[in-house]
Order: structure tokens, then C-alpha cells, then sequence
């Protein structure tokens, strides 16, 4: 009998010449990331694939009552290896893996499985977490490895921020997306040929990034409405996720504000503190997390400082006072999922001025909706001027309806 759900392991002879497809969730954060990864030998391909047909092949493959980022990752990857594109002989998939109590740990086994239905259960499936749930022997992330991708993140971050900052406002249209390929394509021959970027570099390529958009044409004299967009993590991202809300909210005259994916990286950080902390649990990973948080801080007050120093844009708020803001609303100790983050995140864009909030979140996504639309009320009781409004997505959701709850929310909104 076969084996069921059978785990393919990713070999070190595999890394020569497989292709590894990467479902797409932040192309800016991840085209970096995976420029990285290239030069440490692995050939990694993002894909970029959009449409019904996605959600067709999640819906064929994954049952319906599944968490809806599961179902179009799922459905994404499995549209790129019958597409016929790809020799899938010579493939790997990737997909994340949180270890928490988040039905994202089993997304990984629901791939697996559709892998095997549809006969194609020899394609390996690389679990990327930092949990030691799997391992794979071609497949290891060094320390040297995750400091040059938690600067990808970093540049990334600003890129995309200032970017959002930029194309409201654009005189010439395009201008501000032609910006964005002219910084990718010099932060990213900064990674190749196996260089490892020193910290002196990336602090020049904040500068150059900000000396980029700061020659755009903008004409800022009729403010638009900010809106800040929060939930699930893929939701929140991901253009497929939330039916291309950014461009939505552009299209209606309005900025959108995204904090960025640093903020979620800094948030599972001091997770393993509040572990600690409040549970017990080790005091060996609580220190070595702490101490990692603060590097990451540091890293992010010096995006900041030269953000402020630059003075055309605006910067985003420094993660640790925020933390300690969002104590007001919702315990550290609730951290499923997006957790503590969610209100965090909100309380965040209120503080910077976007009082105008939307909380994307996957319907039944249980943290979700507990930590995030849950919390809008205690929110609002602390600020008055909060303007949330909770959005789910999910297969049978109407984009009609999603986009008529935004321009509601929107009737209200100020500049």
C-alpha cells in the first residue's frame, strides 16, 4: 500500500539543478529575498500567477472550510506544475510552516496530499520553519544566510513604504512604479556574485532608495485619505489574498498605509520572551530571542533616523513603543496567529495619523477574528477617531460586497 502524504526530502544533489516555486506574497520583499538565496546556490522562482483559475485549482484541491491563504497557495502551486511549464522532475515546492497552534502548521500536509491525488507526490516539499518541525538536507538556513535576508527585508520594507508614500500623488503616471525596478535592480546586484552585504551598504542603499523617489514629480497640494491595511498576514499582502486592495483603494483616491513585514518578524521574536515570561517556557531561547529583537530594532530606529533626516517621507513608528502601546488593548499573552499584532498594528497607523483602517482577515481565521475585528471596539474607546472596518475573504466572498463595505467605511473617512 502507498504511503500516504509521504515526505520527499529535498536533497543536497536536488539544489544543482531543481527549480524551487515559491507561492507570492510580498514581490518586493520576496524578489530580494530570493536574489539572496541565489547566491547561496539555490535557484528559487516566485511565482506571479493571478486569476480565477488559482482559486479554481484551491477549491479542486483543498476542501472549501480550509483557511482561504492555505487554499490559494495551494491553488497557485498547483496551477504552475500543470501548466506545463515546468519539468516536474526537476521542481521543488516551498511553504512555510509557523509551528503554533495556527492551522498554518497543516498547510504544508494539505499540499502534500493534493501532491499525491493528482500523482505528482515525488515532487519534494520544502518545510520553511524555525521550529525544527522538518528538515531538509538541501536545504539549511545559516546565521550568515538570515542576517543578509533580514536585510532584504529591511530595504524591501522601505521600498515598498515609500513607494505606497509616492504613487497617489505621481505627476507623471508609472513614474513612482518605475522608481521601484530602478532600486530593485541596484539592491539586488548588491547580493550577487556571493557578496555579503556589510550594514555600512544597506544604510547608503536606504539613502539611495529615498534619493530615488525623492526626484519624482508629486503634487501633494490635495491630500488623499490615508487608509491602512492590517489582518492575516497573507491576506493583508498578498494581491491575489485580498482581491488587489491597494489598487482598489488607489482607484477610489486614497493612499494606502502598510506596515511593514518587519513588524512580523519582530513580533515572533519577542514572542518567545513573552514565552518566558508568562508560561515558563525557556529561558535559553527568551534570551537568545531578546537579544535578537534588539539587533532587529536597532537596525529599524536607524531606518528611521534617516527616513526623518532625508524629510520628504514619511517613517514608520518604532515597533518597541508600539508593543508597549498595544498593552493597553490586548494582552502579550495572546499571540495565536497574528495575535497581539493585529491591535499593535492598528494602534500603530492611528498614532501615525491614518485613522482610516482596514482588517483584512480570512473568514473563520478564529485568531483573526478574536484579535483583530474582536479588539475594534476597545480600540475605538481609546481612540474616537478610529475609523475600522472588518473585511473577510474567502472563495464565495463578493468583491462587490468587500469593496461596498470599504467605500462605506470610506464615506466617513478624513484626510
Amino acid at each position: 500500500m502507498q504511503n500516504s502524504n509521504k515526505h520527499v526530502p529535498f536533497t543536497e544533489e536536488m539544489k544543482k539543478d531543481y527549480t524551487i516555486l515559491v507561492p507570492n506574497m510580498l514581490p518586493i520583499q520576496f524578489g530580494l529575498i530570493l536574489q539572496i538565496m541565489k547566491n547561496y546556490g539555490y535557484n528559487m522562482e516566485l511565482l506571479t500567477t493571478d486569476g480565477p483559475a488559482i482559486v479554481d485549482q484551491g477549491l479542486k484541491n483543498v476542501h472549501n472550510d480550509t483557511c482561504y491563504p492555505a487554499l490559494l497557495v495551494i491553488g497557485q502551486l498547483m496551477d504552475a506544475i500543470e501548466s506545463g511549464k515546468y519539468d516536474t522532475h526537476k521542481i521543488a515546492l516551498i511553504m512555510s510552516q509557523t509551528g503554533g497552534g495556527c492551522r498554518a502548521s497543516n498547510y504544508i500536509h494539505l499540499l502534500r496530499k493534493a501532491l499525491e491525488r493528482n500523482g505528482y507526490d515525488y515532487i519534494p516539499v520544502i518545510s520553511l520553519n524555525f521550529s525544527g518541525l522538518e528538515e531538509n538536507p538541501g536545504f539549511k538556513l545559516t546565521p550568515q544566510m538570515l542576517l543578509q535576508i533580514a536585510y532584504g527585508v529591511l530595504i524591501g520594507d522601505l521600498i515598498m513604504m515609500i513607494y505606497n508614500q509616492c504613487r497617489p500623488y505621481e505627476v507623471v503616471p508609472g513614474s513612482a512604479k518605475k522608481a521601484v525596478g530602478i532600486c530593485m535592480r541596484n539592491v539586488a546586484s548588491r547580493f550577487t556574485d556571493n557578496r555579503l552585504i556589510t550594514y555600512s551598504e544597506v544604510r547608503r542603499l536606504y539613502q539611495f532608495v529615498l534619493d530615488v523617489f525623492g526626484k519624482l514629480r508629486l503634487d501633494k497640494s490635495k491630500p488623499k485619505k490615508k487608509v491602512g491595511i492590517v489582518g492575516e498576514i497573507y491576506v493583508k499582502f498578498s494581491p491575489l489574498g485580498n482581491n488587489h486592495l491597494e489598487e482598489f483603494l488607489l482607484s477610489e483616491g486614497c493612499e494606502p498605509v502598510l506596515p511593514g513585514l518587519l513588524d512580523f518578524c519582530l513580533y515572533c521574536l519577542y514572542n518567545a520572551v513573552i514565552d518566558h515570561d508568562l508560561y515558563g517556557r525557556s529561558l535559553k531561547s527568551a534570551s537568545l530571542n531578546r537579544f535578537l529583537y534588539q539587533f532587529v530594532l536597532k537596525k529599524q530606529d536607524d531606518m528611521i533616523r534617516i527616513i526623518e533626516k532625508h524629510g520628504q517621507f514619511r517613517a514608520p513608528s518604532h515597533f518597541d513603543e508600539v508593543r508597549r502601546l498595544s498593552q493597553q488593548i490586548i494582552s502579550p499573552g495572546v499571540k495565536m496567529g497574528e495575535g497581539w499584532l493585529l491591535p499593535a498594528e492598528m494602534v500603530e497607523l492611528i498614532h501615525e495619523g491614518v485613522h482610516n483602517i482596514v482588517c483584512t482577515q480570512p473568514f473563520g481565521c478564529l485568531p483573526n477574528h478574536i484579535a483583530g475585528k474582536g479588539m475594534v471596539r476597545k480600540i475605538r474607546e481609546h481612540y474616537p477617531q478610529a475609523n475600522i472596518v472588518s473585511v473577510d475573504y474567502d472563495p464565495s466572498a463578493s468583491k462587490i460586497n468587500q469593496e461596498n463595505r470599504i467605500k462605506l467605511m470610506l464615506s466617513s473617512a478624513e484626510a
